[in-house]
């Protein structure tokens, strides 16, 4: 984990978003699945597994997404797939889709209301990078998280995806930051070499606790800006 030797001389945090400042409630899956298994008698347990494999065999799709209609063709493709496999009609599924967008399914996770916070009272920008489709806005605004972020980059609509040398550019360029002013925070190893070779710092986190070189909650991220005492 290699910071500036003065971390004073950061001006922002680039966060990634899925695994690192924001999660996948799988509580949603059951919600889910109870609410659509209420209006078809299908059951519920084999719903949720559904549309939990469903997403992990199709999920691919969303890297050739570049804009809002883009992304409004591909749930529309994706939920009728699903309604084919769950044997259901269109109307079941667009339903679905309406009352369960993408964005539901994310979650903050525990502390990143607080982090985020207390790195904006130190006067640091904040910024998201992610790899993910172009409503990256709304999955903020979802989380609770949006009003703490002053940048938000969404692969899909640069057109290139991390640790593609192209993101991180777009991403500072938001920022109007030279790279050696932000700290890149990732769980992905890939991504935070790819941030470092770009001359940033570059942290990885893991909040599943079980990677080594790595910090296990975003909170463990502010004394780490402290510099020495």
């Amino acid at each position: 984990m290699r910071l500036p030797d003065h971390p004073s001389a950061l001006r922002a945090v680039l966060f990634d978003r899925d695994g690192t400042i924001a999660t996948t409630d799988r509580e949603v899956y059951r919600e889910a699945a109870g609410w659509l298994g209420a209006r078809t008698g299908l059951d519920t347990r084999s719903i949720s597994q559904t549309l939990l494999a469903h997403w992990q065999e199709r999920a691919e799709g969303w890297r050739e997404v570049r804009s809002e209609a883009d992304e409004e063709a591909f749930w529309a493709a994706y939920m009728d797939a699903l309604a084919q496999r769950l044997k259901l009609g269109r109307a079941h599924a667009a339903a679905l889709l309406e009352n369960f967008p993408y964005e539901r399914y994310l979650k903050a996770v525990p502390d990143a209301r607080e982090v985020l916070s207390r790195l904006r009272a130190r006067g640091l920008k904040i910024g998201v990078l992610s790899n993910t489709f172009p409503s990256i806005d709304r999955t903020l605004a979802a989380t609770g998280l949006a009003d703490l972020v002053d940048v938000a980059v969404a692969s899909c609509a640069v057109g290139v995806h991390k640790p593609d040398a192209g993101a991180f550019g777009a991403a500072l360029e938001r920022l109007g930051l030279p790279a050696e002013a932000v700290l890149f925070v990732d769980d992905l190893p890939e991504n935070v070499e790819a941030a470092r070779a770009l001359g940033m710092a570059a942290v990885r986190i893991d909040l599943t606790g079980q990677a080594g070189n790595a910090i296990h909650s975003l909170g463990a991220l502010l004394p780490m800006l402290d510099g020495p005492a």
